[in-house]
C-alpha cells in the first residue's frame, strides 16, 4: 500500500484517494520502464462503489508528471463527475469504457503502445512460448484485429469480445492491453507481457531456430504463477516497485 498524504487536496473517500495514489504511480511508473508514447496511450481505474465512475490521465499531460488529484474522473459515457481544467483522450475512453463495462474484475485496464509490444503485434503469428515470461501471458491471451484509431462506438463489442475472460490482449499493429483486479495486478501483467515481446524480438534477431515451451508447461502456468507470487500476484511486487518511484520520481501522491 502506498502512503497517503495528510491532507489529500482532491476531496475525496479515502479508497477513491488510495486508488488515485496508485494508478498516478502507475503511470509514472510506465514512463520509468518505457513504455508511454508521448501523451497518447492511457491508463483507467474503476474507483470503489455503484456509480461506475472511473480514473483516468488528464489528456495533454506526460506520463511521468501525473499526479493522484490531477486524474479526472468520469462515467461510463465518458462525461466529466467532477470540475477538471483538462479532458480526456477520446480513443482512450472508446477502449477502456467497453472493458469496464463488461468485465466486473477489470478494475483497472492498461493500454501502452511499447515498441517491442507493437513490433510483435505486427507478427502474423504474434506472441511465442519462447520464454518462461511469455507462458505466463500466452496462457490467457486474446488477439483484437486493427480498425484504425479507436473513436467508433461500434468497435466496442468487438474490442469485448476479443479479450473474453482473459487477462492479456494483443491489439494487431497497435500494442498491448492488460488488465487487472487492481492496478497493481495490471502493472505487473503488463511487466511480463511488453518483457515477453522484447525477448521474442531479439531472440528472432539472431536468426537461429527457436524452441518453443510445450504446449503442456504453459497450460500449467496459471497454477505456477499463484504458487511465485504465494497468490498476491502483481500486488507481491507492488511495495517495492513504490520504494523505487520515491527514489527516481516522488511527487505522485499530490
Amino acid at each position: 500500500m502506498s502512503e497517503r498524504i495528510d491532507n489529500p487536496p482532491h476531496a475525496c473517500s479515502d479508497a477513491e484517494w488510495q486508488q488515485r495514489v496508485d494508478l498516478a504511480a502507475c503511470y509514472r511508473l510506465v514512463a520509468l520502464f518505457g513504455w508511454d508514447d508521448l501523451i497518447f496511450t492511457h491508463i483507467s481505474a474503476r474507483l470503489p462503489g455503484p456509480e461506475h465512475h472511473f480514473l483516468i490521465n488528464p489528456y495533454g499531460w506526460m506520463f511521468d508528471e501525473i499526479t493522484a488529484s490531477s486524474l479526472v474522473k468520469v462515467d461510463l459515457h465518458g462525461q466529466k463527475v467532477e470540475a477538471s481544467p483538462d479532458e480526456v483522450n477520446p480513443a482512450g475512453f472508446t477502449i477502456h469504457s467497453a472493458i469496464h463495462a463488461a468485465r466486473q474484475d477489470a478494475h483497472c485496464v492498461l493500454h501502452v503502445h511499447s515498441v517491442n509490444g507493437v513490433a510483435v503485434s505486427a507478427q502474423h503469428e504474434g506472441l511465442l512460448a519462447l520464454s518462461q515470461h511469455s507462458m505466463f501471458v500466452t496462457s490467457s491471451l486474446g488477439y483484437h484485429d486493427y480498425e484504425g484509431v479507436a473513436l467508433e462506438a461500434d468497435e466496442k463489442p468487438r474490442l469485448v469480445r476479443d479479450l473474453g475472460a482473459n487477462r492479456y490482449l494483443m491489439l494487431r499493429n497497435h500494442g498491448l492491453l492488460t488488465v487487472g483486479r487492481s492496478v497493481a495486478e495490471a502493472f505487473v501483467a503488463m511487466y511480463f507481457f511488453e518483457t515477453a515481446c522484447m525477448i521474442q524480438v531479439r531472440a528472432m534477431s539472431g536468426g537461429a531456430p527457436l524452441r518453443r515451451i510445450p504446449q503442456g508447461i504453459v497450460d500449467g502456468a496459471p497454477v505456477q504463477w499463484d504458487k511465485v507470487t504465494r497468490g498476491a500476484g502483481g500486488g507481491l511486487a507492488w511495495p517495492a516497485l513504490l520504494r523505487k518511484l520515491d527514489r527516481v520520481n516522488p511527487g505522485y501522491r499530490s
